[in-house]
């Protein structure tokens, strides 16, 4: 349940963004989603390793508990991920703004 809480928060935000620099907001909230899943994905696999290798036989053993510190760092290590490409295009579409001038610029001088 906390995982579709964050995704669909994700998915509000990179929308957001995307409106904000007039880019297609599906696009973008798709993107969000696949950045959340492919870093959870990441952060379980390198978690499911680090178990086995420490302690081989480990993982046979399945518990019934949904929630635990594990599930916690993971949805922690997934918003960090996603906050962090959040910023990181934030960053390169107002760089991207900056180097395009405007059509009022553009149009400065034209007669009609």
């Amino acid at each position: 349940m906390m995982s579709i809480i964050i995704l669909a928060a994700a998915y509000r935000y990179y929308a957001g963004l995307a409106e904000k620099f007039g880019k297609t907001k599906w696009h973008f909230g798709i993107l969000a989603i696949l950045i959340y899943l492919g870093a959870q994905f990441g952060f379980g696999l390198c978690f499911g390793m680090f178990k086995e290798i420490t302690n081989p036989g480990s993982l046979d053993e399945t518990s019934d508990n949904t929630f635990t510190f594990v599930n916690l760092i993971g949805w922690l290590v997934a918003i960090a991920v996603v906050f962090g490409v959040y910023k990181l295009l934030e960053r390169r579409f107002q760089k991207e703004s900056f180097e395009k001038p405007s059509l009022e610029i553009e149009e400065i001088g034209n007669k009609e």
